[in-house]
């Protein structure tokens, strides 16, 4: 193991032994070194540039949008390190035709996703970096997640789902196009 993880599982265990979890118990033995293992591939996404994910692109022969529906993902909530997932739903109106092959948005998800997030950062990430990277005219995202934040401490509010959405470009300037994304992506929201 490496002396990053090293120094993660110490951490892990005395984090643990903290808060009194007896790590000598059937079971708990090796529960340092797994969980400083499961946080790495976690947050594996902090640092990594999303533009080179997209590789060749294709001209499409068309000016029409393209959507990308139900990418699931899962992410860790900034604030107390537990999970919030959910689906990613995004429209893009490409320049003079370029397109990306459809699995590298569910990788750009992937990678704003693995690392210590909030559900609004993740939604502008998203929309950003299809702008960008691919030079889209406009993209709209939505992002709709559970947040175990709120089921498992506080109000525990099970089955609350959070809805947050981001836009740029011309879905911005031009108030028909946008409306045509918002169909596109399953029905118009004010």
């Amino acid at each position: 193991m490496s002396e990053t993880n090293e120094k993660a599982v110490r951490a892990m265990r005395d984090f643990l032994e903290a808060v009194g979890v007896d790590l000598e118990a059937r079971g708990m033995e090796k529960t340092p070194e797994r969980v400083a293992k499961m946080y790495q591939f976690l947050f594996n996404g902090i640092g990594l540039d999303t533009a080179p994910i997209w590789g060749e692109t294709f001209d499409a022969g068309s000016d029409g949008m393209v959507a990308v529906r139900h990418i699931p993902f899962y992410s860790m909530c900034e604030h107390h390190l537990v999970p919030f997932f959910g689906e990613v739903n995004l429209v893009y109106l490409p320049e003079a035709g370029k397109v990306a092959g459809f699995s590298k948005f569910s990788r750009l998800v992937e990678i704003l996703s693995h690392q210590p997030q909030l559900q609004e950062r993740l939604t502008a990430q998203i929309a950003a970096a299809v702008r960008h990277d691919l030079g889209a005219k406009g993209v709209l995202v939505t992002v709709e997640a559970q947040q175990l934040c709120m089921t498992m401490r506080g109000d525990l509010a099970h089955g609350t789902r959070t809805v947050t959405s981001e836009c740029n470009g011309v879905f911005r300037a031009d108030s028909a196009l946008y409306h045509q994304a918002w169909m596109i992506l399953g029905g118009e929201k004010s």
